[in-house]
């Protein structure tokens, strides 16, 4: 078979599942596990319809990354807690160590890095593959776009408000198609001018999609378009060349917060696929405590398969 790597964007898919999975999906306690169980039926789905030899599950080590404030303050700030950390839905917060025992048990390859987010990771493990095999990006998260290579074979595999079993695929066809651009580095320059409120990326104001796509189409590149202003190209329009010119302490700061580190330092892990799990009665104990039952079947099921 055929060397095929997937990279899954956890805490991307717990959340859906924790939001797609209604809270009365509960352990025998009563405890809530709907992340848990949607999320084991995520991967389930995933490994059988994609069928990857290699998989690593990417975690957040620190969802606000000191470099990336550093470089803007505004990066997530409205996800701040008063007391700090990041808000999430306290249902969610004791699932998640769950989830992370799960696939210890399993087997399979799942870390975050200190002082990174799980999309670094991801960037750091596609670029340690190096276009050595297909990999395929599992995130519902529109930033990994970015990631999306031809020639080094690398797909994401958008999870929207459908669930995985709807995933589109993005390639840098899709890419051209949906949003104008002709490639993964053309995406993160792209996201970087329309900008992101959900984290708190403002964008250059009064430049949506559209502007943002014609300007990339044009000058390639952020820095070409930023020549261009700087040259008073006749191709830009004087509205759109005031526009970039307002956002200039902007446009200096964002690339560092919207492109994924490529250069994250990885720990040592064996990202092969398990036909069964690394510890079986630690796994039957997680499923035998928190009744993860048919959601626990049907990934092992599919991790049997030849």
């Amino acid at each position: 078979m055929a060397e095929r790597l997937m990279v899954v964007d956890a805490p991307s898919l717990y959340f859906r599942a924790f939001f797609g999975v209604p809270d009365s999906v509960t352990a025998p306690d009563g405890t809530p596990v709907n992340a848990v169980r949607g999320f084991l039926d995520f991967l389930a789905r995933l490994v059988k319809d994609r069928g990857p030899t290699r998989l690593v599950a990417a975690m957040d080590a620190s969802w606000r990354p000191d470099f990336r404030v550093a470089a803007l303050p505004s990066y997530k700030a409205h996800r701040v807690a008063p007391e700090g950390g990041e808000v999430v839905p306290d249902a969610i917060v004791g699932q998640v160590p769950v989830i992370e025992e799960c696939l210890r048990a399993l087997g399979i390859a799942s870390f975050g890095v200190p002082g990174y987010e799980a999309d670094d990771v991801i960037g750091s493990v596609v670029q340690a593959c190096g276009g050595a095999m297909p990999a395929d990006v599992v995130t519902g998260d529109r930033d990994l776009f970015q990631l999306v290579d031809d020639t080094r074979r690398v797909r994401v595999l958008y999870v929207g408000n459908k669930g995985v079993g709807a995933h589109e695929v993005f390639d840098q066809a899709k890419l051209s198609e949906k949003y104008g651009v002709a490639s993964g580095d053309a995406y993160a320059d792209f996201a970087l001018l329309r900008g992101d409120p959900s984290d708190g990326l403002p964008g250059v104001a009064g430049i949506g999609e559209k502007t943002a796509a014609s300007l990339l189409a044009r000058y390639g590149t952020l820095a070409g378009v930023l020549d261009a202003l700087e040259r008073g190209d006749r191709g830009m329009t004087p509205a759109v060349a005031a526009k970039l010119r307002a956002a200039t302490d902007y446009l200096a700061a964002a690339p560092v917060v919207v492109r994924v580190a490529r250069d994250a330092p990885l720990p040592p892990h064996d990202d092969r696929l398990p036909r069964s799990p690394a510890d079986p009665d630690a796994f039957a104990e997680l499923v035998r405590r928190w009744g993860l039952g048919g959601s626990a079947d049907r990934l092992l099921a599919v991790l049997a398969r030849p």
